[in-house]
């Protein structure tokens, strides 16, 4: 121990260096982690979406009418607790939520699994993956839905 103390005290720097280090690849885990809750790629989206999955986009409004997945229901994250009951039909059939990123999407799955939801799924990467495998976006024009 009084070794350990004394490299302490002659390499500091090495040593804030390796804690820092630590400290990153902690971080880095523990998001991966939180974000791969009950995570599926956009092709087994599409799947269970062509089984009649509910999606629930948790988006802000302006960002849902901008463009949003095709016959996805939006849900804003911080409403989505006050709202379970107007999704309570969907309690044992799937569900797929989605963000921007997917971080926002895997919290709200496990909201909705802690509700009673038995088939909750996060679209793994958010709608940026989505858009990255070159797939289909309707935006929201005056109530109305085009596609893109």
């Amino acid at each position: 121990m009084q070794r350990l103390l004394e490299f302490i005290g002659h390499h500091p720097f090495l040593v804030a260096a390796a804690a820092l280090a630590a400290l990153v690849v902690l971080v880095y885990e523990l998001r991966a982690r939180v974000q791969a809750f009950a995570a599926l790629s956009a092709a087994q989206a599409v799947r269970l979406m062509n089984q009649g999955a509910l999606v629930i986009d948790l988006r802000s409004k302006d960002s849902f009418d901008a463009g949003h997945i095709v016959d996805a229901r939006n849900v804003p994250a911080a409403t989505l607790e006050s709202q379970a009951d107007a999704l309570k039909k969907w309690r044992d059939k799937s569900v797929i939520t989605y963000c921007d990123t997917g971080a926002n999407g895997a919290g709200a799955a496990r909201t909705l699994t802690k509700l009673g939801f038995t088939k909750v799924f996060n679209l793994h990467g958010g709608l940026n993956a989505w858009v990255k495998d070159n797939l289909p976006l309707t935006k929201t024009t005056g109530g109305k839905s085009g596609s893109k």
